[in-house]
């Protein structure tokens, strides 16, 4: 099959979240199982796009609206990232130094699909799937199937994914003109509470829709920013499939941003060798039990409540834990998370901002990793912690629920708690605590953890399953 990924973000060209994770990694392995997958995104300003060598693909001019915008698709032209990746030049809307920069997006986002669909429009054949992620690509199932200009793609099967269902793509009906002349008699398609609602369009008109993991999907029908009743009712169409992780990038024996290797065989001795590194760079003590969090500092994943739960904890298991944060997000968050410092020396350190090569390291060094979120719709973080040997602590609920199995219950392997509050993470500190001064058992369970299958070919399979079934 031919499928056509549209997205915003897709890891290393531009990366958020784990949304840029997911499409920078799907593609590849469905290439690898025989299809023709490609990419399509924005062409923002950054690294990767003046780094790289591209060739234009399509150069021509669309309509937003009454706005007359020339566009260009460039294509990388070495595959490097495994599948080919087209990216949307819209100068002055495309090109931000930001993935996302708040008021204009709208308009960016927009003007992004109207393009992709022009082009493609413009193919001597046609794609079989156009799977598309998040509401910025989330009015392509209704243009398709309702702008004039695009009745000859009709037939074409679309997708769409939602890997935050809080984010929905919002606009008011006095932008609906941007939309390419459609059968107004379709309007309602667009609508959600008397606005444009780009992500309840696409669950009506997409043939299916898929989240990132089966809890997620009926969490949607119980919360989902006001559009719980339109999951329950699509829910024939619904499809809740497991991210994976890219084993190409995330194996301890091949990382290139890790000095030391290693594999399930000597991965206590070379994990301690990590540990002891990080802790030097941090001033913490190598001897305690090391927890990390890596995440936005927002409350979404349960950020907010770090400060207070690492001070508690630390205090009841008198010094004995170490507590070690990267990431950024909140100005409150960072500043009460930089204010514990000093309270907290030897035992407590964070780094503000994004690091993906300390990110890999801190996986490879930790025990423990924590994630307290309030909404989790996957979760990447614990599978590439699994991956390293790292034990998770994580909240019960969205993929955190379906991918870690408690130490309590039979093969359990990981630590869970049902609430995102202070009290909760500080008994999971606790218990963390307790089976890490257990090491025969706590080594037993990290080496068993690296050999588990969190691959992209089970969910690529599973993707492939939905496809055909269109």
């Amino acid at each position: 099959m031919e499928i056509i990924h549209l997205s915003a973000e897709c890891y290393p060209v531009a990366k958020v979240g784990g949304l840029g994770d997911v499409v920078g990694a799907l593609p590849k392995y469905q290439c690898k199982a025989g299809h023709y997958a490609k990419v399509v995104m924005p062409a923002y300003n950054t690294k990767f796009m003046h780094q790289n060598e591209w060739r234009v693909e399509h150069d021509a001019v669309m309509y937003l609206g009454n706005y007359r915008l020339p566009y260009q698709i460039l294509k990388e032209t070495t595959n490097k990232l495994g599948f080919d990746l087209y990216c949307v030049l819209i100068e002055g809307l495309t090109n931000t130094n930001n993935v996302y920069v708040g008021a204009e997006d709208t308009e960016r986002f927009l003007a992004f699909q109207i393009a992709t669909l022009d082009w493609i429009a413009q193919w001597q054949h046609q794609p079989d799937v156009l799977h598309c992620h998040d509401h910025h690509s989330a009015l392509v199932p209704f243009m398709l199937q309702h702008c004039y200009k695009y009745q000859h793609l009709s037939h074409i099967k679309t997708v769409f994914t939602i890997h935050n269902g809080l984010y929905q793509g919002w606009m008011s009906w006095s932008k609906a003109y941007y939309l390419p002349e459609y059968d107004s008699w379709k309007a309602g398609l667009l609508d959600w509470a008397g606005m444009i609602n780009p992500m309840s369009s696409a669950v009506r008109c997409a043939d299916a829709v898929s989240t990132v993991s089966w809890s997620y999907m009926h969490e949607l029908m119980q919360s989902a920013n006001g559009l719980e009743g339109l999951f329950r009712s699509e829910y024939r169409k619904c499809h809740g499939v497991l991210n994976g992780i890219d084993f190409d990038v995330w194996n301890p024996a091949t990382d290139t941003y890790l000095q030391h290797h290693y594999t399930a065989e000597n991965m206590a001795e070379i994990k301690q060798k990590h540990k002891e590194e990080i802790c030097d760079i941090f001033d913490i003590n190598p001897n305690n039990p090391l927890i990390i969090f890596i995440g936005r500092l927002v409350g979404e994943k349960g950020a907010d409540l770090l400060p207070s739960a690492m001070g508690r904890a630390m205090f009841e298991t008198q010094g004995n834990v170490n507590f070690l944060v990267l990431g950024s997000g909140d100005d409150s968050i960072e500043d009460n998370l930089n204010g514990l410092k000093p309270l907290c020396r030897g035992i407590y350190n964070c780094y503000i901002g994004y690091h993906e090569g300390l990110a890999h390291r801190l996986y490879a060094a930790a025990d423990f990793i924590l994630m307290p979120s309030r909404v989790e719709p996957c979760g990447l973080n614990q599978m590439y912690a699994l991956r390293y040997g790292t034990i998770p602590m994580v909240r019960n609920i969205g993929g955190l629920k379906d991918t870690v199995v408690d130490i309590g219950e039979y093969e359990g392997y990981g630590i869970k708690f049902d609430y995102a509050t202070v009290t909760d993470i500080v008994i999971a500190t606790h218990r963390a605590y307790h089976l890490y001064r257990n090491q025969p058992i706590f080594q037993a369970i990290r080496q068993r953890v690296m050999s588990f299958n969190n691959s992209w070919e089970l969910s690529q399979e599973r993707y492939e399953n939905i496809y055909r079934g269109l």
